[in-house]
């Protein structure tokens, strides 16, 4: 790698830090507001449900600051310790913070449930005050606008752990939009039909599982090595494919590291080529390969000869 392009990479990371801090600073800053609001207004609402929203949003909280820790670590430079970068924790981020919001999802359902059955057993539960039914109303506006500016930087910068935390404000709003079904329907229909709240939480908390479920399964699917999908091992072999000298390419091997992608593969040309000519060629590719997918790409190519009859041969043996 030259110079100038350890430089560039240094460069995009300290950029792609600065997008990562600003944006999960600004959630953190709306979690903490919203902390406060929503266990006043449990309190003095008298809302349960409104309470397990502010642990909730707690939950969200903790989440920026596991961001902002391993995000700073996985921008770290390559070194002798790690060769391919310090990328995985960002994806280890992306797994906690996704276990984080499957565990949420599962006590918001787990005490939905308990509540159901014990209306079922005969109990009323309190009827909650409008206070709460604002607070409500005001955590869906500001953590859906929260959702929205961080998911957009998140896919601007690639990383998912960004991307991750943003689904997790969003399921803060749904949780919200849950609770606050709940307590609107509490206060408009009367003491019978505050079961309406624990029913809209189970629903909310359905949808918050099934998306952790999906961001778990991206984190392992990098974590384990998965290859990238077939696309990109398309557009691979199309940029390969450019350089007419390459007859073969086989042994594809791909994977990501963090928010980059690692390439490595065997590619096949004249026998006669010389090592220079060889050379010149595998550097041309690595660059085509780094212009599409991003100058931090880990790129490794391996020249082989072409096959005589299926076997490698000496140029200077070859009849023709």
């Amino acid at each position: 790698m030259t110079a100038q392009e350890e430089q560039q990479i240094s460069h995009d990371n300290a950029k792609r830090a600065r997008a990562i801090y600003h944006v999960t600073i600004w959630g953190g800053i709306v979690n903490i507001v919203l902390i406060i609001i929503k266990f006043l207004a449990g309190f003095f609402g008298r809302s349960t449900a409104m309470i397990a929203d502010a642990i909730h949003s707690f939950s969200d909280f903790i989440t920026d600051v596991i961001v902002l820790l391993f995000v700073k670590i996985s921008n770290k430079p390559a070194d002798a310790n790690h060769a391919y970068g310090y990328g995985k924790y960002e994806t280890l981020a992306t797994s906690l913070v996704g276990f984080i919001l499957l565990g949420v999802g599962t006590m918001l359902s787990y005490e939905g449930i308990l509540k159901i059955y014990r209306v079922i057993q005969g109990e009323i539960l309190p009827c909650p005050d409008k206070v709460a039914l604002w607070a409500a109303f005001a955590s869906i506006a500001l953590k859906e606008i929260t959702y929205q500016f961080t998911a957009r930087v998140g896919k601007k910068i690639n990383s998912q752990a960004v991307i991750a935390n943003a689904w997790h404000h969003r399921s803060d709003a749904l949780s919200s939009i849950g609770t606050g079904l709940g307590i609107g329907g509490a206060i408009l229909l009367g003491d019978k039909w505050t079961v309406l709240d624990p029913i809209a939480a189970v629903i909310v908390s359905i949808f918050i599982i099934i998306a952790a479920v999906k961001i778990i399964k991206q984190a392992l699917d990098e974590l384990l090595e998965k290859s990238l999908d077939e696309t990109v091992k398309k557009e691979i072999c199309d940029i390969i494919s450019e350089d007419k000298d390459v007859s073969e390419l086989h042994h594809l091997r791909t994977r990501r590291v963090g928010n980059h992608y690692a390439i490595e593969m065997h590619l096949r040309m004249p026998g006669s080529t010389t090592l220079y000519e060889a050379h010149a060629h595998s550097m041309r590719l690595e660059h085509k390969l780094k212009q599409h997918f991003g100058s931090a790409t880990h790129v490794g190519i391996h020249i082989e000869p072409k096959k005589i009859n299926g076997v490698y041969s000496d140029p200077e043996d070859c009849p023709c």
